[in-house]
């Protein structure tokens, strides 16, 4: 199996936790190592890696995919460095700061015949997978709503000064909106229009940390709604259909277990607690039926296969810049319609 070089731009949370442990377990990839500016913190948990001491020594190593995970500001000065040096890239979402930003990086990208891949990891959590398969297995009928909740109870500020302060890259819209804008997208398509509320909550706060996006579609309607005040978590998925209802909470386990050190595996990997099992209230058949639904398994391993299959064997990215484009057309579309308090129409 041809090994692909592949290095780093931060060995924070997001490398340590998201993307080390996945491409450490990949046989097609070799973990080169990660740009580390003050803490040097990556061989303790692989020894034979480096250290990079800059971007330019990066972009100067035999590296062949770069993972740009830095604040979301810096994605498009880094991905533009790290394409322009012939590399493949992943970029952590937000994809960028504007919608100009992505179109040219993916412009560049073509230019260059190169892989880029926004890592939009969620279309591979357990709880996701599931709601996906329930509206594709067509067993709601015709849709008529449905809800996308990613809520906390975090009424403090980041420690992060890069989520906390005004930049082009902070807010609730480009931190956790990207995650269900993709979701909504990846599963209903692109809408006729959008509508988009943003709010600042907490005490303190420099930046927004409330969202409710409206996404209008010929015959049904998607709301996307996150925030830092919900002691009491609703079902994050709700879909309705002329035949029936399923409710599924956010239960996808593979943040917890890879902060805690656990590390991934092809086997039982991304197991989601039974307790937390979906509720399907429909008619099937002729007969209602009001059941648990069995969740199933997520791994984030598949989105680096899949970006494995890419560069290898020149298959489409797992998640695609066109897609990242969308999404930032979204998140600009929610900024105008907030702004302006009507709904935009694409």
């Amino acid at each position: 199996m041809q090994k692909i070089k592949t290095a780093l731009l931060s060995y924070g949370m997001s490398g340590k936790v998201f993307h080390a442990p996945f491409l450490h377990l990949h046989q097609g990839f070799e973990l080169m190592g990660s740009w580390e500016r003050s803490k040097k913190l990556i061989q303790n948990d692989y020894p034979e890696v480096i250290s990079y001491p800059s971007l330019e020594a990066v972009l100067e190593s035999d590296a062949e995919l770069v993972v740009v995970n830095t604040p979301t500001a810096s994605h498009f000065e880094y991905t533009k460095k790290v394409l322009l040096a012939g590399k493949h890239a992943i970029v952590e979402k937000a994809f960028t700061t504007t919608l100009a930003e992505a179109k040219e990086l993916a412009d560049l990208a073509q230019q260059k015949r190169l892989k880029l891949a926004v890592f939009q990891n969620r279309r591979w959590d357990s709880d996701f997978k599931t709601v996906k398969k329930v509206k594709e297995d067509g067993l709601l009928g015709e849709l008529i709503d449905a809800e996308f909740h990613f809520d906390r109870y975090t009424p403090d500020l980041s420690p992060k000064a890069h989520k906390e302060t005004i930049n082009d890259g902070s807010g609730i819209l480009k931190d956790l909106g990207p995650h269900i804008i993709d979701q909504a997208l990846s599963l209903f398509g692109f809408p006729q229009a959008v509508h988009g509320d943003i709010r600042i909550t907490r005490n303190h706060s420099l930046v927004d940390d409330w969202l409710d996006i409206a996404l209008f579609y010929p015959d049904f309607r998607v709301r996307l709604k996150a925030g830092f005040f919900n002691r009491e978590m609703i079902p994050s998925f709700i879909l309705q259909g002329k035949k029936g209802s399923f409710f599924k909470h956010r239960g996808d386990v593979q943040e917890d277990q890879l902060k805690r050190n656990h590390k991934p595996n092809l086997t039982n990997w991304g197991t989601e607690d039974k307790a937390l099992e979906g509720l399907l209230h429909t008619e099937i058949d002729g007969k209602v039926i009001r059941k648990k639904i069995p969740t199933l398994q997520g791994n984030y391993y598949d989105f680096f296969d899949g970006m494995y299959q890419a560069i290898a064997n020149n298959t489409t990215e797992p998640v695609t810049a066109q897609q990242g484009i969308q999404v930032m057309q979204i998140i600009e579309a929610v900024i105008q319609s907030n702004k302006e308090k009507r709904r935009i129409e694409f």
